[in-house]
């Protein structure tokens, strides 16, 4: 009986379906010929073969299709399965072969090793990139990140949201942010849930979570910013201080190392180690931080925030001191935080906000927020910030709101760290920046 499997399965199961009949389908990867012999790679989602026609053994309908074949052809091939005669494994002995399709122009880029493009090259023929198994790699792992944020919060009791996208004001300040008309009026893409978030929370359902892309319009032209990204968010009532929040967070990054094993392949495809978590992550206040950097030769002016070399050397610094890959900086300055962050009562120039370093990168910005109403008027008069444009936001603290706190992730940042790349385009299927609308 003829069997339809996908790639993977068929060489894992090699030994039980030795000398059966498969159909496999996918892509020409490779093709190479030696005579009276046409070597085939059949690439799918799942993995590679090869697969021999041979004068003599394949018939010559199917001999004559192959010898015509070009590579990145999408076919089907029925054959049996043998052990392949000059090397371990299997391959699969062509007897019928589809065409489905076949490249109509020579191609932009070499699939099987697209990397080697320039990533403007890569990024506009980006179809043709992710057939690179390498490629897809970032995408896979990137999906399980997200399967894991959502496994890991759902089982600590936390209720999936899902929040607008389309918000009548700027969640940091009205600024960076992109005007879209709505039926005659501006109004603006959500730069974060962050103020539908706390509202779940006031609305009784305490701890929440949220998967969903945020647009900012900063004109960045780096290797770590993007217009369009992911956010893993969560939010939590009635925590005790904000390392409430940063134990949550340190949780999931736990759980990530420790279940790295079951992407193990992907990780190897980009030669990546898996995180480093020790037992407890480092959490040193951004004062502690000037005089961390301090002893690597880096002044950062007091009472500023730390800029991409900083955050470098404090991964460098927690990497050396600790054997860890992550790293919390905690009360950050107050100019440098958004209106909603809580201030120590003590010293208000200085917050209860934090941000996590990831391998000298920060992937999670978070902190407890200011849950008292008049306190949450009387930061925004400092910043110099209209009451007015932020009374619907205001309105959920008129009615009793729990002490609370959150964190927002970039999961294109995470994956970026998690694989080293060098670019956090290539962590984004689609990338929108300041030149990039297309694809």
């Amino acid at each position: 009986m003829l069997k339809e499997l996908f790639v993977r399965e068929a060489v894992k199961r090699g030994a039980e379906l030795e000398g059966q009949e498969l159909r496999l389908c996918g892509w020409a990867h490779r093709i190479r010929d030696l005579g009276a012999i046409r070597f085939v790679v059949l690439r799918d989602r799942s993995g590679t073969l090869q697969v021999v026609f041979k004068k003599g053994e394949t018939p010559q309908e199917a001999l004559s299709a192959a010898l015509g074949l070009r590579e990145e052809a999408v076919i089907c091939v029925k054959g049996v399965l043998r052990r392949a005669p000059t090397r371990e494994g299997f391959e699969l002995l062509g007897r019928e072969l589809e065409v489905h399709s076949s490249p109509l122009e020579s191609l932009p880029l070499e699939v099987h090793d697209s990397t080697k493009a320039t990533l403007p090259t890569r990024l506009r023929y980006r179809w043709l990139d992710v057939r690179n198994p390498k490629v897809s790699a970032v995408f896979k792992l990137k999906a399980w990140v997200a399967r894991k944020f959502r496994d890991h919060f759902s089982a600590l009791g936390f209720t999936e949201i899902f929040t607008p996208k389309i918000v009548a004001t700027g969640t940091e300040s009205g600024a960076d942010v992109f005007p879209v008309i709505y039926f005659g009026k501006t109004v603006y893409l959500a730069q974060s849930p962050q103020f539908y978030k706390q509202m779940a929370v006031i609305a009784g359902l305490e701890r929440v979570f949220e998967v969903g892309p945020v647009f900012r319009a900063e004109p960045h032209h780096t290797t770590r910013h993007l217009n369009e990204y992911h956010s893993l968010d969560i939010e939590v009532g009635f925590i005790e201080s904000y390392n409430d929040v940063m134990d949550f967070v340190e949780g999931f990054f736990r759980r990530i190392a420790e279940e790295s094993h079951e992407v193990k392949e992907l990780l190897e495809e980009h030669g990546a180690e898996p995180l480093r978590v020790p037992e407890r992550v480092p959490r040193v206040t951004m004062r502690q931080a000037y005089e961390i950097l301090a002893e690597y030769g880096k002044k950062v002016p007091y009472g500023e925030d730390l800029d991409p070399e900083g955050e470098r050397l404090l991964g460098n610094y927690a990497r050396e001191k600790h054997k860890s890959d992550l790293i919390f900086v905690t009360e950050y300055p107050w100019k440098v935080r958004p209106f909603y962050t809580m201030r120590k009562e003590e010293e208000p120039q200085w917050t209860y906000g934090f941000d996590l370093l990831m391998r000298g990168l920060e992937v999670v910005t978070g902190g407890q927020r200011e849950h008292r109403y008049e306190r949450l008027r009387q930061n925004l008069r400092e910043k110099g910030l209209k009451e007015d444009d932020f009374e619907y936001y205001l309105e959920f603290f008129k009615h009793g709101a729990p002490p609370h706190g959150g964190a927002g992730m970039g999961l294109e940042r995470i994956t970026m760290q998690l694989l080293g790349l060098q670019n956090i385009r290539e962590a984004r299927l689609l990338p929108r920046d300041t030149e990039r609308l297309t694809p």
